[in-house]
């Protein structure tokens, strides 16, 4: 099979094409002839050397496809070979084929082509996990979503909206509030033009955030402890802008905050089958009903990587960046 190499850590044009044999499906897994495969924020992280993939994992880059099973290894019972699936992998996603358990595998939705198919996996298990699992994200509270123009942030503004939440998101241009708002947020705030503290203290009447998603980090931190309402839930999953900050813990005792945070990739098999059992059973309606849908910011070839890498560095994009094979 063909696959993204990765000779050295580095930038983007470090990655090449290259050959190997393709792999076999392990006990509980599936093999995958990979259609599309999505690109995440933590690949482009993973290149640089800085997140390592989990012990046993692939090295090979690549967080979710979609595409066609391919073989079956024992024990597998739901999947036939010739089903379409997407998929939450635990490495290995760029390439030709992909094992992948198959609890992690949920059909693809009908009306969806490989490219959005492929968009969905890594951000709504991210989505699905920390704000509904970790902070219990309920509807009529308020989310404010940092990031609402990223793949994850097009996500959680869809999906929280859809289940009744009241949705706030921040972004960099009015391109991508505007695109936020489309998507379902109530107000979509451009931070280099407005202090997101004080728009959603205003919108609001001062009752603040129930819950927020921060992919920002750095002084964000302090600002969200500010922003946010009594026995609020601020969940990281990021730390675009440093992850050592100076807190004020008065405020987080006084309003009762919970702080917390979580990374998907190294946790056990058996949480994220529990998190692909609730997305198909909340999530997959909404998405076959057209009430949500992965947002395409664009489609390179395998062979482009390095450009599908640039442009996730640049965040010059609304929605998902999306490898087609």
């Amino acid at each position: 099979m063909r696959y993204i190499d990765l000779p050295q850590y580095g930038e983007a044009d470090v990655m090449r094409v290259a050959e190997m044999d393709a792999p076999q499906p392990g006990d509980g897994e599936v093999l995958i002839r990979v259609g599309a495969a999505g690109v995440n924020r933590p690949d482009i992280v993973q290149r640089q050397g800085l997140y390592p993939p989990p012990p046993g994992a692939s090295p090979i880059l690549g967080l979710e496809v979609a595409g066609e099973v391919a073989a079956l290894g024992d024990g597998v019972e739901r999947w036939r070979v010739g089903d379409m699936v997407c998929a939450l992998t635990n490495g290995g996603g760029y390439a030709e084929y992909v094992a992948v358990p198959a609890s992690q595998c949920l059909p693809v939705p009908d009306g969806l082509s490989m490219a959005e198919a492929a968009a969905l996996p890594e951000t709504l298990f991210t989505v699905w996990s920390n704000v509904f699992d970790r902070a219990q994200l309920r509807a009529g509270e308020v989310l404010l979503v940092h990031g609402g123009s990223s793949g994850i942030g097009t996500t959680a503004i869809q999906l929280a909206s859809n289940l009744g939440a009241r949705v706030f998101a921040t972004a960099g241009s009015d391109e991508k509030c505007t695109a936020c708002e489309a998507l379902g947020a109530e107000r979509a705030i451009n931070y280099r033009k407005q202090d997101f503290v004080d728009v959603i203290a205003e919108a609001t009447d001062g009752h603040g955030a129930d819950v927020i998603l921060d992919m920002v980090g750095g002084d964000y931190v302090e600002r969200n402890i500010r922003v946010a309402a009594k026995d609020g839930r601020i969940v990281n999953i990021a730390f675009l802008q440093g992850a050592k900050v100076q807190v004020n813990m008065l405020p987080v005792m006084v309003k009762r905050l919970t702080l917390t945070g979580s990374t998907l990739r190294p946790q056990p098999p058996e949480v994220k089958a529990a998190i692909a059992r609730a997305l198909e059973e909340t999530v997959w309606p909404l998405i076959e009903a057209g009430k949500l849908r992965p947002q395409i910011a664009a489609t390179f070839s395998i062979e482009d990587v390095p450009a599908a890498h640039r442009l996730m560095e640049s965040s010059n994009h609304i929605g998902k960046i999306v490898l087609t094979l």
